[in-house]
């Protein structure tokens, strides 16, 4: 055994990662799969500092364990690696979570032997104490049995390494340190071969834990949406129009709702003061009212306490114009949203170019999604959204006639029941004869939800009157989502055959 002079546990840092990858390869020799880069130590730095471990034996990283924190509810105990990691974006932390997910641990096989793996178990044992969460939770693996996979299944394979008639080195050590076997996960990591794609739930319950009797600011479990019915009419001016606006703002919010979601394009009418243009022209005009939008949708968020989706406008970058839109918390953040795939006639009559990112927004109501209109036609965005754990998809849409406007609303009901979520899809009804591009809208306004025992049959939890302008309350349950994902009489996204299929993003998120 090598002689040690200095061991130190500390928290994981970026400049650690050279060293830490060399010490991965050497854990990890008969690993067929992909290995953690750069970019994933820096993002799971940045989400969970605290949560990431590594031990050093003189300088030289022997050993790592890498951990989130969950809301265990949101996954059950059938997920995957994938599900619980967010894609390997780690949209999944949740610091209001309460469990502990482990999702790596690994000693360098020169340093195996010297009880160092329990040094950074008991530290994890501490920290979830620290932090006062329920549990620690992982997959772990069982390296050794594809070497019995012929004769044993999973259960009894576990089952003879506990009564030590087989050994294996992962499992027997997470026994060793007080983790209990849950169940067998099927499916858990495709690159896993020497587990068979198997892995085993494995808990620690935190005895000390005391649950939190403070209720402010936890997540909600009925959240209220409201849906803005946009009449397309001529202002004198951004003022004028920003009146409207906060009318409907102010109607939302009296009713205390959650979120207030605006159409795509709704402030298409400021395009009126330059008909004289072209139509490439009027829309970059447009697109220099969008900053002030912005700041003016975020005071707004503030004043009312609500959190704005504000549909969609032009911005230009540059030489670059996209069709974005921003959610506006009520805590005074935003973060922009950019529309993927832009229609023909954008293309060929404003030069709109898509953009390049899809991710799941946090907010003090869980993570939701959002697509601008043609997006939601393209079933994998909404699946990639439901795999980072979207519960709520909101679609600000803009639509010239009834064609267009059930390609929208039909697929958005699939994709409610595809990925068992709610979608709400808000549009704008009117018209503008002085606007070219612009001049008819079709609009209903509906709020989806998954078709089950729980939810409505016909999956419409509420819908506008076509073509009126109106706003549209209504209130959605997240626990109902979580049942549907366990006990549902379908589980869509669970029986998914991903040893056949899967939808994965091309480029780091």
């Amino acid at each position: 055994m090598k002689e040690i002079q200095k061991i130190e546990l500390r928290h994981l840092e970026l400049s650690d990662f050279a060293n830490l990858q060399e010490s991965m390869h050497e854990a990890y020799s008969n690993w067929t799969g992909d290995f953690w880069n750069k970019g994933h130590i820096q993002k799971l730095i940045d989400v969970f500092p605290e949560g990431q471990l590594v031990i050093l034996a003189d300088g030289q990283i022997a050993g790592c364990a890498l951990s989130l924190i969950l809301d265990y509810k949101k996954y059950g105990d059938n997920h995957t690696y994938a599900q619980v990691t967010g894609n390997y974006t780690f949209s999944t932390h949740d610091s209001k979570g309460n469990v502990l997910y482990g999702i790596e641990m690994f000693i360098k096989p020169e340093f195996r032997g010297m009880r160092l793996g329990r040094r950074l178990y008991d530290a994890r044992k501490e920290l979830c104490e620290s932090l006062n969460l329920e549990a620690i939770m992982f997959g772990g693996r069982i390296p050794n049995y594809h070497k019995f996979s012929k004769e044993l299944r999973p259960s009894q394979y576990i089952k003879k390494v506990q009564q030590l008639e087989i050994h294996d080195p992962t499992l027997n050590f997470q026994l060793s340190n007080d983790f209990h076997v849950l169940k067998v996960l099927r499916n858990y990591m495709p690159d896993d071969a020497e587990s068979k794609e198997f892995a085993v739930l494995m808990e620690w319950n935190n005895i000390n834990y005391e649950e939190n009797d403070d209720k402010i600011n936890l997540p909600k479990t009925v959240v209220r949406l409201g849906l803005i019915q946009w009449q397309m009419r001529l202002y004198n001016g951004i003022g004028e129009l920003f009146d409207q606006v906060e009318f409907f703002v102010d109607a939302v919010a009296s009713y205390k709702s959650d979120f207030v979601l605006f159409p795509e394009f709704f402030n298409a009418p400021l395009m009126a003061e330059y008909n004289d243009l072209t139509e490439a022209q009027a829309i970059r005009k447009l697109a220099e009212y969008t900053d002030e939008i912005r700041e003016r949708f975020s005071r707004l968020a503030i004043t009312y306490n609500v959190n704005i989706i504000t549909g969609s406008m032009p911005k230009l970058e540059g030489q670059t114009l996209n069709n974005v839109g921003f959610l506006c918390r009520r805590d005074g953040t935003y973060e922009q949203y950019t529309k993927l795939h832009v229609t023909p006639d954008e293309e060929k009559y404003w030069g709109l170019t898509g953009g390049n990112e899809i991710k799941v927004f946090e907010t003090d109501c869980g993570p939701i999604g959002i697509l601008i209109c043609y997006d939601v036609e393209f079933p994998e965005l909404p699946r990639i959204l439901a795999e980072q754990g979207m519960n709520i998809l909101f679609v600000p849409f803009l639509t010239d006639t009834q064609n267009g406007y059930s390609r929208v609303r039909y697929c958005a009901r699939a994709r409610a029941i595809e990925n068992e979520c709610y979608v709400a899809i808000a549009g704008s009804v009117g018209n503008l004869p002085k606007v070219e591009n612009m001049d008819i809208q079709f609009a209903q306004s509906v709020v989806f939800t998954p078709c089950d025992f729980a939810f409505p049959t016909t999956g419409i939890k509420a819908e506008a009157t076509p073509n009126t302008e109106m706003i549209l309350v209504a209130d959605v349950d997240m626990d109902l989502l979580w049942e549907l994902h366990n006990n549902g009489a379908v589980r869509n996204l669970k029986d998914r055959r991903k040893d056949l299929y899967d939808v994965i993003t091309k480029r780091s998120l």
